[in-house]
């Protein structure tokens, strides 16, 4: 399960949280967004306590989009200890962002 995060509790959720953090960086009307998606939620749930997954629509959102560089979406940022330790642009397999997430735990 992904928690939806907005520019007034990025830092609270993402930044200060005592795991590893992937956040997914998506608008409604993007495409890959919608086929990233639920392969985002699936790690939510599988990663429960280990990790938190949380998604930030950037039209709603654009303060924490801009201050993370966010050009094209879908990107996921991968963060540990309030920073940003890897990222994922666009579209990819499931077993893709496991890898990325598996290397930060």
């Amino acid at each position: 399960m992904a928690i939806n995060v907005t520019d007034a509790t990025f830092e609270e959720v993402v930044l200060k949280s005592e795991v590893p953090v992937i956040v997914d960086f998506w608008a409604v009307w993007c495409g890959p967004c919608r086929m990233v998606g639920p392969i985002v939620e699936e790690i939510g749930g599988e990663y429960e306590g280990k990790a938190k997954v949380v998604k930030l629509d950037v039209d709603n959102n654009p303060s924490s989009a801009s201050q993370f560089g966010i050009r094209n979406i879908p990107t996921i940022l991968f963060f540990k200890d309030g920073k940003v330790v890897d990222k994922q642009v666009g579209a990819v397999p499931k077993q893709v962002l496991v890898k990325k997430l598996e290397a930060i735990l």
